[in-house]
Parts: structure tokens; C-alpha cells; sequence
């Protein structure tokens, strides 16, 4: 299966431990291309139907629903937990993600 950054993919996140985002749901890769075609781990942020507005969360559209990429829980998986890919963020959605995550995480 190819794997692209910022496509939406429906992952099994369980196991896990405490506050962390659980279940079968979509989440946006956010490791580039190169990393997904030669390693057997992604970096995903999970998504959540129902969140508040935090500043590291983005408003995103999905099979008609809205929802929100969670860039505060990213984190690494297996390849093996994919279920199936779902789509793919727009181009403003993308341009707003990468925004979000060079405010949080490096400047």
C-alpha cells in the first residue's frame, strides 16, 4: 500500500495508555513521502469528531463531516495498524497544518 503525506487513513490505535486518543479512527499522515515509502512507521495525528477549538487542533471536512486533525497527540505507529485509506486534505487544510505545526512545534 503507498502511503502519502496528508492522506486520511482509518488506523487502530489500541492499545493505549491514559489520556492518549484511542479507538478505530482517520488520521492525517504527517511523515513526508520518503519516510513512508522506506520505513515500516508513519507519523499520524489522529482525528476527533468532537473537540473544542485548541490552538493545536484544525477544523478539517471528511466524507461530509466536520471534524479535527489533533496535532497535540502526533505520534509513530506500524504500518500494520492501517485499516484502509479514507482520502486526503485539501490544499488550504494542508497549507493550515503545516502552519499549526511549525508554530507548535518549532518556532
Amino acid at each position: 500500500m503507498e502511503i502519502n503525506q496528508y492522506q486520511i487513513l482509518l488506523v487502530n490505535l489500541d492499545p493505549t495508555i491514559g489520556s492518549e486518543i484511542k479507538k478505530t479512527r482517520p488520521c492525517v499522515v504527517i511523515s513526508p513521502d520518503e519516510m513512508n515509502r522506506y520505513l515500516r512507521t508513519i507519523v499520524i495525528a489522529p482525528m476527533t469528531t468532537s473537540s473544542k477549538k485548541y490552538p493545536t487542533r484544525i477544523a478539517v471536512r471528511h466524507n461530509d463531516k466536520k471534524g479535527w486533525v489533533v496535532l497535540d497527540q502526533i505520534r509513530t505507529i506500524d504500518k500494520q495498524r492501517i485499516i484502509k485509506v479514507m482520502g486526503s486534505l485539501t490544499t488550504s487544510e494542508i497549507r493550515e497544518l503545516k502552519s499549526i505545526l511549525r508554530e507548535t512545534y518549532i518556532d
